[in-house]
């Protein structure tokens, strides 16, 4: 993947991290997750896709509150490695690799979309466009006139400490 604006457009693959994510990625706290419950949504049947799932933290996280998940992400080894998680934690979880623009399902197959960070840097400036203008049209359709959205931002610095014993 290129982006011009990172790294002086050298390409980066989301892929060569994977080994990584699924290891130290778990980054949303219980109160992520029971915003999200409290408005109803990814519970009790419910059928939820998330677009950019990368090593399927939401749905793993979420599974247990019996909503029947669906995970995309454009880095195969993304999904390889929320698989083997899957796996391992014996939940029934589906997984495919692709692009978010490229996704396609029968209408009304989902009652939750869920989109993960990432949806303009994975798509074409044509495709941002049309995806910008359904969008609207969904927001105009169901949505109100005006609403709150909600963003959290953190940032840490880390340093490493010398041990005097070293």
């Amino acid at each position: 993947m290129i982006v011009r604006g990172i790294d002086k457009g050298k390409s980066f693959d989301w892929g060569k991290t994977s080994a990584d994510y699924a290891k130290y990625r778990d980054i949303y706290p219980q109160e992520f997750y029971d915003y999200i419950l409290n408005l109803g949504l990814c519970k009790d049947g419910q059928k939820v896709l998330d677009l950019g799932t990368g090593t399927g933290v939401l749905p793993r996280n979420m599974y247990k509150y019996g909503a029947k998940w669906t995970g995309t992400d454009i880095s195969e080894n993304q999904i390889e490695q929320a698989k083997m998680l899957v796996k391992e934690a014996k939940m029934d979880i589906d997984f495919f690799a692709s692009r978010a623009e490229d996704v396609s399902f029968p209408d009304n197959t989902f009652d939750v979309l869920t989109a993960c960070r990432g949806v303009e840097a994975s798509m074409s400036p044509e495709t941002l466009a049309a995806w910008d203008k359904e969008h609207k049209e969904m927001l105009e359709k169901n949505a109100p006139e005006n609403f709150t959205v909600k963003h959290y931002v953190s940032i840490a610095e880390l340093q490493v400490r010398k041990s005097k014993n070293v």
